[in-house]
């Protein structure tokens, strides 16, 4: 690949790690640090020469749980190919200020849970403005999403008594 194109694109999108085609540091090692690269597992980032590359996750995580989180708080009856594109966007509108110098093409996994809630407005928003969503006219959009986020907390552990 690095023989016919100037910055190729390889996604080794294989799992688990260790089933990836080739990892990150092979194939930026192959392409002399010319490619833009996106696995399907966790890699940390990677050094060639002067180059430090943050490695993407190409997975579902970026848009799915926005899509169900917007379409549940809209209410909407269909997700729409439309939502779908305004997630993609709203995505793409997300992407860190140094991906290109990075040669990312997803944003931080860090960032995940803001991702989500911004996707989520974007679904909502389309959904309202296609008809196909049934919140109320005058909810707050924002409210809606914040109120469906779920968070992860738990009660503290404590071992059963013998």
């Amino acid at each position: 690949m690095p023989g016919n194109a100037p910055m190729p694109v390889i996604f080794p999108l294989s799992n688990p790690t260790s089933k990836a085609e080739a990892t990150p540091e092979q194939v930026y090692t192959w392409t002399d640090g010319r490619a833009i690269v996106a696995t399907g597992s966790p890699f940390g980032p990677v050094t060639v020469g002067e180059a430090t590359f943050r490695i993407g996750q190409g997975n579902n995580a970026f848009v799915f749980p926005g899509v169900g989180l917007g379409a549940l708080a809209a209410r909407a009856r269909i997700i729409t190919d439309e939502m779908f594109t305004a997630a993609a966007y709203r995505l793409a509108d997300m992407m860190p200020a140094d991906a290109a110098q990075t040669h990312c093409v997803y944003p931080r996994v860090a960032d995940l849970g803001k991702i989500s809630e911004q996707v989520a407005m974007a679904v909502y928003q389309t959904g309202m403005n296609q008809g196909v969503a049934d919140a109320p006219k005058d909810a707050d959009p924002a409210k809606e999403i914040q109120r469906r986020v779920w968070k992860p907390v738990y009660l503290p552990y404590r071992p059963a008594k013998k």
